[in-house]
Parts: structure tokens; sequence; C-alpha cells
């Protein structure tokens, strides 16, 4: 009687057991489908919130290029106009000429009564040639890189931008107190060009052929 008793409650004892561990592994087996649900939804919306993050740190990083484009040719200018006044005021002084505002420098070299050194006149052949600083071709592409950098280069703003380059050329036709030399009439209609060319989307093809 005590065996039999003995084997019921072990039969019993293990048949709970079973029970209890099929429903463990069940229990387990959901919570786990829960996790990997729950992860792979996490997953989703971390990768959204990540294309955001890329978003806006790119938007950014753009910003902070353009400032430092527009920096670096801003400096650059300054730095070789200086120069060059620095040149001409230096012929001036040699030559008895005073001028007051840079206004009268410019008004003077437009006169072209003046003479200069062999070295200077080397300089200044070197820097308008075709390939000089002061070329048409440095010179407009200067132009244009400071427009897509102070736009963030939307072609939507061209307009705007050479109207703005217009002005500046006129007070400069001003300051020269006469039509401008050749060289910056040529260096006015590559910058139109050019201009056009980038609102228009056309650059790329122009430079393939």
């Amino acid at each position: 009687m005590a065996i039999n008793s003995i084997n019921t409650v072990t039969a019993a004892a293990a048949a709970s057991t079973q029970t209890t561990t099929k429903s463990a592994e069940k229990t387990s087996e959901t919570t786990k489908k829960a996790a990997s649900s729950k992860t792979a939804s996490g997953v989703i919306y971390e990768k959204s919130s990540d294309s955001r993050t890329d978003k806006a740190s790119n938007k950014t990083t753009n910003k902070t290029d353009n400032a430092a484009i527009v920096a670096k040719l801003k400096a650059d200018a300054e730095q070789r106009t200086a120069q060059l006044r620095s040149i001409v005021e230096q012929m001036m002084t040699k030559q008895g000429v005073a001028i007051g505002t840079a206004d009268d420098m410019w008004k003077f070299l437009a006169k072209g009564d003046f003479t200069v050194s062999a070295d200077v006149k080397a300089q200044a052949q070197a820097d308008i040639a075709d390939d000089g600083y002061w070329g048409v071709e440095q010179t407009s592409d200067r132009i244009l890189d400071f427009a897509k950098a102070l736009s963030g280069d939307d072609p939507d703003k061209a307009d705007a931008m050479l109207e703005a380059f217009k002005k500046g050329f006129e007070q400069a036709t001003k300051a020269w107190g006469d039509k401008l030399p050749d060289i910056s009439q040529r260096t006015y209609d590559a910058v139109v060009e050019k201009f056009n060319k980038w609102k228009n989307g056309t650059e790329d093809a122009s430079t393939e052929a």
C-alpha cells in the first residue's frame, strides 16, 4: 500500500513537473517571440531616428563647408587685392602722384598716364594671362564659387546672385571712372555664361563637351 502510494505521488509529481516544464518552455518561447518582435520594432525605429540624425548632420556639415569656402575666398581676395594696391601705391609714390581714396587710385590707373617697371609689368602680364589669377577664367570661377557658397549651391538663387554681381560691376565701373578694360568686359560675359549654366544645370554637360 505504501509502495503504491509512493508510486502515485511520484507519478503525480513527475506529471506536475512535466506540465510545469512544458508551461515554462511555452512561456519562455512566448517571451522570446515578444522580445524578438520588440527588438525588430526597435531596430526599425532606431533606423528612422538615425536617418533623421544623418540628414541633420549632413545639413550642418554643408553649412560649415560653405562657410569655410566663403571665408577662404574672401581672405584670398583681400590678400591679392592688398598686394595689388601696394604695388600700385609704390608705383604712384615714385611718380609723385598722391591719392586720397581707393577711387582715386582706380581713376589714376584708368587714365593710363604712368609708367611701370619691368618686373611689375611682367607680374601684371602673368596675373591677367588666360591662366593667371586675375585672368578671365580664374576670376569668373571664383565669382561663381563665391555665389554658390553663399547660396548653399542653390540654382534657384542664381538670378539673385547674378544681379548682385552686376551691381558690383557697375560700382567698379564708377570707381574706375571710365569703361572698364577689355579683360573686365570679357570676365563679365564669362560670369553671366557660367551663372546661366549653373541655373540651367548644364555645367557638367559643358565640361564633358
